[in-house]
């Protein structure tokens, strides 16, 4: 097959196509324009999220077999349209789920124990104990929406700590095991002291984190966000924070991300007041889209997705 790479991934995955006999076509300069004009001869695409596989550039492919995502998030692929054309989507949500998992329990103990904020506080020559006073997960509840590869991965991530863990998954059933209960949307609202979300990017999940669905919850809630930044009305999550239903926030993921992970433009966004507010509260912890980004998860992904074009290359024979 020719196969072409949009984007850089793990040399694993091109150095063991090339072994297999397919050609590997490198395209990590080119433009969208300049990619839309070579992509006709493709018989399967790699990528991350450098740009979008929209309907104006697949209707140019001809026999592509796959297109396969070095990551979890299919909304860079027109999904539909690719189906239409039997080409097969892939992804490798399995490479970076325990990344995912490690990192926002990492956010978390930080969030609950104020650490970020003590440490700064130190390095200044500042010694205060009282209001950097933590709270512990053990005995808290925590809901996850989405229990799929990224949530249950946080789930076991937190088998040690003695927390409740409840679950709720629009597409799944029978998913409880003997740590995380599956429950329905209410229970969730009613129990729940932590939220952590972990669901696509899709019409559906669109901002539906919104103030509306923030003060469904019972309790005041932390709030994790490790899925996508445009599940999150960011507004409302911070009008939230400053009355206090939400008491502390990790944003992995933020609505003002370019398509493209790797980039991030402050120009639209400097005088807003929300984004102010986040990187001057001690209630926020930020990082830049990095839970899943670690040197062990880029090895696994492209063993993943090598495992997943291989297997299809063989059920195509």
């Amino acid at each position: 097959m020719k196969i072409f790479f949009v984007d850089t991934v793990h040399p694993f995955l091109l150095t063991s196509l090339k072994s297999d006999g397919h050609e590997c076509i490198e395209l990590y300069e080119e433009n969208y324009e300049q990619i839309s004009n070579k992509i006709s001869e493709a018989n399967g695409i790699v990528i991350r999220s450098r740009i979008c596989l929209n309907k104006n550039i697949l209707e140019k492919v001809k026999s592509c077999k796959f297109i396969a995502r070095a990551g979890a998030g299919m909304e860079s692929i027109d999904v539909e349209y690719a189906k239409s054309k039997n080409i097969v989507c892939l992804n490798s949500p399995e490479g970076n789920r325990d990344a995912v998992g490690e990192h926002i329990v990492g956010m978390l103990l930080s969030l609950m124990n104020n650490l970020n904020h003590a440490d700064l506080q130190v390095r200044e020559g500042e010694w205060v104990r009282e209001k950097n006073r933590g709270h512990e997960l053990m005995g808290k509840t925590v809901g996850i929406i989405g229990y799929g590869n990224m949530g249950s991965s946080f789930a076991e991530k937190l088998r040690g700590f003695d927390c409740k863990i409840i679950a709720y998954d629009k597409y799944k059933t029978n998913f409880g095991t003997t740590n995380v209960k599956a429950v329905s949307m209410e229970e969730i609202y009613e129990r729940s002291d932590i939220l952590s979300i972990h669901v696509p990017l899709t019409n559906e999940t669109e901002y539906f984190i919104n103030d509306v669905f923030i003060n469904k919850f019972q309790k005041n809630i932390y709030f994790i966000n490790s899925a996508r930044g445009k599940c999150v009305r960011t507004d409302d999550l911070v009008k939230n924070i400053q009355s206090g239903k939400i008491l502390g926030a990790c944003l992995d993921v933020l609505e003002y991300e370019d398509l493209s992970f790797e980039k991030f433009s402050l120009s639209n966004i400097l005088e807003n007041p929300t984004w102010q507010y986040l990187i001057k509260s001690d209630k926020v912890i930020l990082s830049p889209h990095i839970a899943g980004w670690t040197f062990e998860s880029l090895e696994k992904i492209a063993r993943v997705l090598y495992e997943k074009i291989n297997r299809l290359a063989g059920d195509a024979v």
